[in-house]
């Protein structure tokens, strides 16, 4: 290649980087100055984390936006992330494939990345293996209690072809129970108990429960140990049940199982079947 054909090679991959950091920072400006008037919003900082492709869209983007709002009223912090599309010229949070009758979101991944993996969600199968499978999970979750132990029993049958990581997104609102469950779980996991996951599945509470001594006792029944309330409050529990989270949000996860196969959300869940 001529020195030439070199410089305008590298001038249009510079261009095109411009380009791309420019409408970026349009994206986040727009974003910004619509809460402007918002009479419940005291700042807002607007920070985009990664664009992704969208599935037959090449001309599309889906921009995950994390919005960071002080609250006027009572100065509450809040953090929520979004989902915006845009084409370089014109932006929206909804966008609909009229040909396949579906939101533009359905056709989006949001890859899993290697530093999510970490060694201490790892609970089956070795980190080397050759597929990765991290399951985002709510143990009183009834679709969660019966796939769950299901797939993670069959992928433990082959330590090689999986690795197996497991994170905790108890779904609040909708079992308070497992809040404190899954507390109760990592406290009894740091203690170096092996299999809690699985037998965190056979723990039978009201899911809208909310006495912790009886939610801790039903716990300590059926996993035959002795974890203390306080236990769940340890500065070791809450960093591994926050990180959980944090990764949880950062992959947009908002409702269990939700199951992702070497990297990809996988929706079908039974993709570690169909691996060869």
């Amino acid at each position: 290649m001529s020195l030439m054909l070199k410089l305008l090679a590298i001038i249009l991959v510079v261009s095109s980087l411009v380009k791309a950091d420019d409408i970026k920072q349009k994206i986040e400006t727009f974003i910004e100055d619509s809460f402007d008037n918002n009479p419940n919003v005291k700042s807002m900082n607007v920070k985009i984390l990664s664009e992704n492709k969208v599935d037959g869209h090449e001309k599309w983007s889906a921009y995950i936006v994390e919005l960071d709002a002080i609250l006027k009223k009572d100065g509450r912090h809040v953090v929520q992330k979004m989902m915006w599309f845009s084409d370089g010229e014109v932006i929206t949070k909804e966008l609909f494939d009229l040909k396949r009758a579906k939101e533009m979101s359905d056709f989006v991944s949001i890859p899993f990345k290697d530093e999510f993996y970490k060694r201490e969600n790892l609970i089956s199968g070795n980190a080397n293996a050759k597929h990765k499978v991290a399951i985002f999970s709510d143990p009183l979750c009834p679709f969660c209690r019966s796939y769950v132990p299901e797939a993670i029993n069959y992928m433990k049958k082959f330590p090689n072809k999986y690795a197996v990581y497991y994170y905790h997104f108890p779904l609040e609102t909708l079992h308070p129970a497992a809040v404190e469950l899954v507390q109760a779980a990592i406290a009894l996991e740091l203690k170096g108990r092996k299999n809690v996951v699985l037998d965190l599945y056979k723990v039978n509470i009201d899911p809208k429960e909310r006495s912790n001594k009886k939610i801790l006792a039903e716990f300590n029944r059926v996993m035959n140990s002795n974890i203390k309330s306080f236990e769940l409050l340890s500065k070791e529990v809450t960093k591994h049940f926050r990180s959980d989270l944090d990764v949880a949000s950062m992959m947009m996860v908002n409702g269990t199982p939700m199951v992702f196969f070497d990297g990809k959300l996988d929706k079908t869940k039974m993709k570690y079947k169909e691996a060869k």
